[in-house]
């Protein structure tokens, strides 16, 4: 059953919400979306859990999207002069500057050009499909600091999968004196009244969608492709001779991997409010009140920082200061001026500056592609249609 409602001029949005949950076999899902700092569209329907429907309520894993998050965290406190982003992450982080990392830039690391997509773990102490492994953030971090990099720093452009989501909350810690999920809730979710969290407090996890795994990721074909010795492997931390569907079942649908805090992998919250942080982008950093950061600052974050393909996954990349930019991998409707930040499995949250859409996109059958997810094209292109000529 679909739930929620649409503007009058939307209808074709519900449409194709509709025909995700029907023709494409969403198994449930979630969809938002603002113009001009207004809900326009706000619709969930199909199962959380088996036998569990989908409510208003209703949270998932964005898996990636929270990239996009820290990206905002961070170009938060470079708008208040905290963060200098050209700066040496080792101004912030002394420890870091171990093994040949003195040079590396803050820019390097928003941007994924710092060469830490992963780090030596002989002892396999840090696993994605092990989610306890992911609460000792202090152990982490001295990993990191041992780690040489992968490659020169700023010379290469490679989706630092995982290792974005520490790299980015350390050196805002070092800043704030706060976990980047505090620092987001205290400063930018909260006053926004926007439901999305980096490290899931307990008393939340029973509104949790379960993930549903490609079947393709269970198959010989794709376990060539990532597996733990693989440079896609490594980055997802898989373990040895296990499948990425055992990951997806037995990591982000654990509470425990819920819990901890990794903003690259596993931010957890609901479209609406996902987008209310893009549509806030949108419309200049300021919705409903609330100024969370300056139009001149998000110029400055979105600009290009790399187009090519990338250096680990091999597909089309266009990236800024953490914010991913259209690409061949990625759409954003039909504007360059268009940034967000796609998740593994379909999910995505984008704002488009040209016609101030604030948009997200949260399933919980994951559909695996290194093109858009068909689904999200679907919706945007039906909102995209709903609007005048002139956006």
């Amino acid at each position: 059953m679909i739930q929620g409602s649409v503007a009058p001029g939307f209808e074709r949005v519900r449409d194709a919400f509709v025909e995700n949950l029907t023709r494409q076999g969403d198994a449930g899902a979630s969809f938002c979306a603002y113009v001009d700092g207004v809900e326009v569209a706000h619709l969930w329907g199909g199962e959380a859990r088996p036998g569990v429907p989908w409510t208003a309520d209703t949270l998932a894993c964005g898996a990636a999207v929270g990239i996009g998050v820290a990206a905002l965290v961070a170009q938060r406190l470079a708008d208040q002069g905290k963060l200098d982003v050209d700066a040496p992450v080792a101004a912030y982080w002394p420890e870091f500057a171990a093994e040949g990392k003195g040079a590396i830039t803050v820019r390097m690391v928003l941007g994924h050009s710092a060469g830490l997509p992963w780090f030596p773990d002989p002892e396999l102490r840090v696993r994605l499909d092990r989610p306890e492994t992911l609460l000792d953030s202090e152990a982490i971090l001295r990993l990191i600091e041992a780690a040489p990099p992968v490659w020169e720093p700023g010379t290469q452009c490679g989706y630092h999968t995982a290792t974005y989501g520490w790299l980015v909350g350390e050196i805002v810690r070092r800043i704030t004196g706060k976990s980047l999920g505090t620092y987001l809730r205290d400063e930018i979710t909260g006053p926004l009244g926007a439901e999305y969290w980096i490290g899931l407090p307990e008393a939340e996890h029973h509104r949790v969608a379960w993930m549903s795994p490609d079947p393709i990721t269970d198959t010989d074909q794709f376990y060539k492709f990532l597996n733990a010795d693989t440079p896609p492997g490594k980055a997802m931390f898989m373990s040895p001779h296990r499948r990425f569907g055992d990951m997806i079942r037995d990591g982000m649908n654990h509470p425990t991997f819920w819990r901890a805090e990794l903003a690259s992998r596993n931010g957890v919250g609901t479209a609406r409010g996902v987008a209310r942080l893009y549509a806030m982008l949108a419309s200049g950093g300021e919705l409903d009140g609330v100024r969370v950061v300056s139009a001149d600052s998000t110029a400055r974050h979105i600009e290009v920082q790399y187009d090519g393909n990338d250096f680990i996954w091999g597909n089309p990349l266009r990236v800024g200061l953490g914010y991913m930019r259209p690409s061949a991998s990625v759409g954003m409707g039909p504007h360059d001026e268009a940034f967000g930040h796609p998740g593994f499995g379909g999910a995505i949250g984008f704002a488009d500056p040209v016609s101030r859409v604030g948009f997200a996109f949260l399933p919980n059958r994951m559909v695996l592609a290194l093109t858009t997810d068909a689904r999200a094209e679907t919706l945007a292109s039906a909102l995209y249609a709903c609007l005048k000529p002139a956006a």
